[in-house]
């Protein structure tokens, strides 16, 4: 019998196509695509969708939502085919300490109704899914790598790859940091920032991230072909 094709698909969660976000998500597809999985990227913000509505529906004794939030706009087909996916793979920038919030309310939709509310007669937590799913939180950001603890990003940030594993039994996190963000930095009022050495991280250290997106692709291709 053929294998089937995995599928993989990517989110991204930056109002900003083609920059940092979605080159380390475009990276992470390649990777994936490479090894094989059939994929896709999906752009938050152009999608009409709310968080989670708190109606419970997925929650209900004998509940046929089977995973998929039952609310039905324009993100519940989106939802449907994140359901059937072997790889996902959430980006965002990170703003004020968090991710977006276009990411945070996907994962709202996402997560909750894979989130089991029930336990076994030994009071463990039933799984969540049958089959664990390869996923994975990719995040972009102003501050140095080695500021990442003084500003609790390993917490603040570490709360959402917590979140994906309570709905698919695993997350991996990438973190890529100090990031270019202007085009032209001497348009705005941002002295805080020395262009130059943006720019020299940027070409000395970026490509470093996207080869680690590239990688991280890759693997969890591999890793769902051999947990299926």
């Amino acid at each position: 019998m053929e294998e089937r094709q995995i599928r993989a698909i990517f989110i991204n969660g930056s109002p900003r196509k083609n920059k940092n976000t979605f080159q380390m998500l475009e990276k992470a597809m390649l990777g994936a695509k490479e090894e094989g999985a059939r994929t896709e990227i999906i752009n938050l913000y152009e999608i009409d969708f709310k968080g989670c509505k708190s109606c419970f529906a997925c929650k209900l004794k004998n509940a046929r939502t089977d995973g998929v939030c039952a609310v039905k706009d324009d993100l519940r087909p989106v939802l449907e085919r994140c359901k059937e996916a072997d790889v996902l793979v959430l980006g965002s920038p990170v703003y004020f300490s968090y991710p977006s919030g276009e990411i945070r309310s996907f994962m709202e939709r996402l997560i909750f109704p894979n989130f089991s509310y029930e336990t076994d007669e030994n009071g463990n937590r039933i799984p969540p899914v049958k089959y664990p799913k390869q996923t994975a939180m990719i995040f972009t950001m102003n501050i140095k790598e080695k500021m990442l603890k003084d500003w609790h990003y390993d917490i603040l940030l570490g709360t959402c790859s917590e979140q994906m594993k309570a709905g698919f039994l695993n997350c991996e996190t990438l973190c890529a940091c100090d990031t270019y963000q202007f085009n032209d930095y001497s348009k705005y009022a941002v002295n805080v920032f020395n262009e130059e050495a943006k720019r020299k991280q940027r070409e000395e250290h970026f490509h470093v991230d996207l080869n680690n997106a590239y990688q991280l692709g890759r693997r969890l291709v591999n890793n769902a072909r051999s947990t299926r």
